[in-house]
């Protein structure tokens, strides 16, 4: 049976939660769940990856590696951070086209000068509107189909103020964005003016826990007006406390029996394909291939 299309799941009545994954674990995990779509953080990539922080740090390569993992991870359409692109406008058509080809469904691309930095951070900085608005407009055209979706985000609200966040996402929705992106708005006032002003459009909404936006449900944002709920960092800030809480015990304690609670050994073979490995090998292995 085919899987609907990232474009037909946005069509489908109510709103989309998408959690963040950032390897090939967090993927399999948040699939297994039964989530319909992902969505690959850029912040949680690079943290994860490379264990230096989203602050514009990552090439274009090594998140083309993230892409490709986490694709070959799931079964489901998911959306991965592009960043501002890695560059000029050429270097955004490369982008567009290397992700689309990597697996992934949808890029997100922002409005940050170079180097950019995790939207719910300090420092942030926009480019003039006019290329902002050019950046969407060369994705939209370096796209292989229009079932590959473009989310376009401004990080204007930090450093411009809310007018002009709202003037740049409009101008997103007319060079031809799926998806809207108001990143970091600061008052549920503010985010039930970008509901109103976008009403009907594809809008996301960004929910960092401890991060600048007021940390509202799914179903508070739908009833703003928002379609898809973003819960980028709930992965991994999930793991690297069990990471540390684990470590903690064995370093006190010489053992980890009795410490952190785990994911049975068993369970994790299942998870990362195991059975799937012992079936070929039942098939293949001990066959002779001589004649």
């Amino acid at each position: 049976m085919t899987k609907p299309t990232l474009r037909e799941i946005l069509r489908k009545p109510g709103i989309l939660t998408l959690p963040g994954v950032y390897d090939g674990i967090s993927a399999r995990v948040a699939n297994s769940l039964g989530f319909p779509a992902l969505y690959m953080t850029g912040y949680g990539a690079v943290a994860s990856a490379l264990g230096m922080p989203d602050a514009g740090l990552a090439s274009v390569t090594e998140m083309l590696d993230r892409v490709r993992c986490i694709a070959a991870a799931i079964d489901v359409p998911f959306i991965a951070d592009g960043d501002t692109g890695y560059g000029g406008l050429l270097n955004v058509e490369r982008t567009v086209r290397a992700y689309a080809a990597a697996g992934a469904a949808g890029i997100q691309l922002e409005d940050q000068e170079i180097p950019k930095k995790c939207g719910h951070t300090e420092f942030r900085r926009v480019v003039p509107y006019e290329d902002a608005i050019r950046k969407i407009q060369v994705a939209v055209d370096s796209r292989p189909d229009a079932d590959f979706l473009i989310v376009a985000r401004t990080d204007a609200r930090y450093s411009e103020g809310m007018d002009e966040a709202l003037r740049r996402t409009e101008g997103f929705l007319k060079a031809g964005a799926d998806v809207l992106f108001v990143e970091s708005p600061e008052t549920p006032e503010e985010l039930r003016r970008v509901g109103e002003t976008f009403r009907g459009a594809a809008l996301l909404a960004n929910m960092v826990e401890g991060g600048r936006t007021p940390f509202l449900s799914a179903g508070e944002l739908e009833a703003l007006g928002f379609k898809i709920a973003l819960f980028p960092g709930t992965g991994f800030l999930t793991a690297a406390r069990a990471l540390r809480d684990g470590y903690a015990y064995l370093q006190r304690n010489g053992t980890s029996s009795g410490g952190t609670a785990q994911l049975p050994f068993s369970d994790m073979n299942a998870l990362m394909g195991f059975p799937e490995v012992h079936r070929f090998e039942a098939k293949w292995g001990e066959q002779d291939v001589r004649n």
